[in-house]
């Protein structure tokens, strides 16, 4: 089953990728939709700020394309965010395929903004297929100064000050604040279930 991986141009596809053929996942990268040919899986990753990277996805066909397409979606870090209704980062709407905003993570006493390193995975969703085989506690990579506050599409937890929504999702499109191409063994196990689990 092949993943089409979205480049917007503000993403670090190189790791993505590797973490693919790291888990032999079959791979195509596209720029525009007309790339994607036989993909049955997307992923969305990004880095880098809301604007440009919308700006980006609504300049080559991507936006419209997402918000009407049914096929299993991973949005990645900022992938991820853009997958909200609105950013609090520059102002922009998102592509509205879950609900709620994405707002500035707090200064918190002793902690370091942007979030950035290793954290604990928290309040897994026993049911959730992209969390099968990773255990409570399990650890996951984070870079990003802004963050989606729990809600009801929320299957994992963080806490880096204040509660983070680590991994989301509802129906056909999931998402991961926290980079599994850069997870080790939990991570690699998320997109080993993303292509598998989730229909």
């Amino acid at each position: 089953m092949k993943i089409g991986v979205i480049d917007t141009g503000c993403a670090n596809l190189a790791s993505v990728r590797f973490a693919l053929e790291r888990a032999g996942l079959e791979h195509v990268a596209a720029a525009k939709p007309s790339g994607l040919g036989d993909c049955a899986r997307l992923i969305l990753p990004g880095v880098g700020s809301a604007a440009p990277a919308m700006a980006r996805l609504t300049d080559r066909g991507w936006t419209e394309m997402l918000r009407g397409d049914d096929r299993p979606l991973l949005g990645i870090c900022l992938g991820m965010q853009l997958l909200f209704d609105r950013s609090e980062e520059g102002g922009v709407d998102g592509l509205g395929l879950i609900a709620g905003d994405v707002i500035r993570l707090p200064r918190a006493a002793g902690l370091v903004w942007p979030h950035m390193g290793w954290n604990e995975l928290e309040g897994l969703a026993p049911d959730e297929p992209l969390l099968a085989g990773i255990a409570p506690g399990s650890h996951a990579y984070f870079v990003h100064g802004y963050y989606a506050a729990p809600g009801p599409a929320t299957r994992a937890r963080c806490d880096y000050g204040t509660p983070i929504s680590a991994l989301v999702r509802k129906g056909h499109v999931a998402g991961c604040q926290f980079h599994p191409e850069r997870s080790g063994a939990a991570g690699a196990r998320i997109l080993m279930n993303f292509a598998g689990a989730i229909s």
